[in-house]
């Protein structure tokens, strides 16, 4: 058959076409990461706009109220591909996530992240280091006082957890509850060690039993326990703000926080009790059914030096980058303590026994007296 020179350019023509329209997306999510967060503040939007530039990929935020409510809506959507990454599951919450087979592994380079061999204090890598959940901040969570108050005259000084349950601070404790706060279990799981649960959990529940007979305020999260309740941070110039307790759950260096936007004046100060402190660090993980190679990009993103540095600024937590350390502009890093004995639970101790102590923290604090 003869084939004329325009039959020859309509059929290259139509060859073009299709490998063309192949290759092309038709599905306008391909290029879409779609990650589950709570309200982190370290995903500003210039922060979002400056990946989204450098990668070509649109990111589509799902924000829920906390660490709890992203472990919860990743059970709801498992073996979807709704959630790409989630940003916020901390080591409270991550060892149950993998149980549930939620995550993905992601290789990234980890070698600039805080680790056993760092000099810090603080090392990200330490409660875990695999490839499912990637740090990409870290703080210490203890109990935080208003030092104008707690003066050792108008009311002493707490060298103890015991010492919460005297009289004088009936009415006058605010705990976020452990059950829906990342902060509020990192401080229950101090009172487990801190009442040594390895040779029995009976002082840890009476110790609980014995602040809800002394009327500690439990609240759903760490906002309502520290913007409303307590009377030593910022919370006096916010909405809705009731001031009745002058000890509550926050991070060891909340109190520097305060201080860098306060022009280096804070009332706040951490408590240092020995092992009623509780290491936290917060992940990122990629999440099974969803895009694994999107959320590995935005992972390095988040963990390069340039951005994650940023995180005293942008998240008011530490970076988790090797030499990283608070600021020390407005009193911000001296006023942040570091507990010279925190507790120590590992991870896998947590993700083994959590629903059992969270059973027994319920238990006594609805038992009568």
């Amino acid at each position: 058959m003869i084939v004329s020179p325009i039959d020859k350019v309509l059929v290259v023509f139509l060859i073009l076409f299709t490998c063309f329209s192949g290759c092309i997306s038709e599905d306008p999510e391909q290029d879409k990461l779609v990650i589950l967060t709570y309200d982190v503040s370290a995903l500003s939007g210039s922060m979002i706009s400056n990946f989204e530039n450098n990668t070509g990929l649109e990111v589509q935020i799902i924000k829920v109220d906390d660490a709890g409510s992203i472990l919860s809506y990743l059970i709801q959507n498992k073996g979807t591909d709704t959630v790409d990454l989630a940003i916020g599951l901390d080591n409270t919450y991550i060892s149950t996530a993998m149980q549930l087979d939620l995550l993905e592994p992601v290789e990234v380079d980890k070698s600039h992240i805080s680790g056993y061999n760092s000099s810090m204090e603080m090392q990200a890598l330490s409660p875990y280091d695999g490839n499912l959940a990637i740090p990409f901040d870290m703080g210490f969570i203890c109990l935080n006082y208003d030092s104008s108050i707690v003066d050792g005259l108008n009311f002493s000084h707490p060298t103890s957890l015991w010492n919460l349950t005297e009289p004088e601070w009936k009415g006058k404790v605010a705990f976020p509850s452990p059950i829906t706060s990342s902060p509020g279990r990192g401080f229950m799981l101090a009172t487990l060690d801190y009442f040594d649960w390895r040779n029995g959990t009976d002082s840890f529940g009476n110790w609980w039993n014995a602040m809800r007979a002394n009327d500690v305020i439990v609240t759903s999260g760490w906002s309502e326990s520290y913007e409303t309740h307590y009377t030593g941070g910022y919370g006096e110039y916010t909405e809705g703000y009731i001031g009745d307790a002058h000890i509550t759950v926050s991070y060891c260096h909340s109190p520097g926080v305060e201080s860098w936007y306060n022009g280096n004046w804070t009332k706040s100060s951490s408590l240092d009790i020995d092992k009623a402190s509780f290491f936290q660090v917060e992940y990122a993980s990629a999440i099974k059914g969803g895009n694994s190679q999107f959320a590995e990009k935005f992972i390095e993103y988040l963990i390069s030096p340039e951005v994650n540095s940023q995180m005293p600024f942008e998240n008011l937590m530490y970076s988790v980058i090797k030499g990283e350390n608070l600021p020390e502009e407005n009193g911000y890093r001296f006023n942040s303590v570091i507990p010279s004995n925190p507790a120590n639970i590992s991870y896998l101790d947590i993700g083994k026994n959590i629903e059992t102590w969270l059973e027994l923290w319920n238990e006594a604090m609805i038992k009568s007296e």
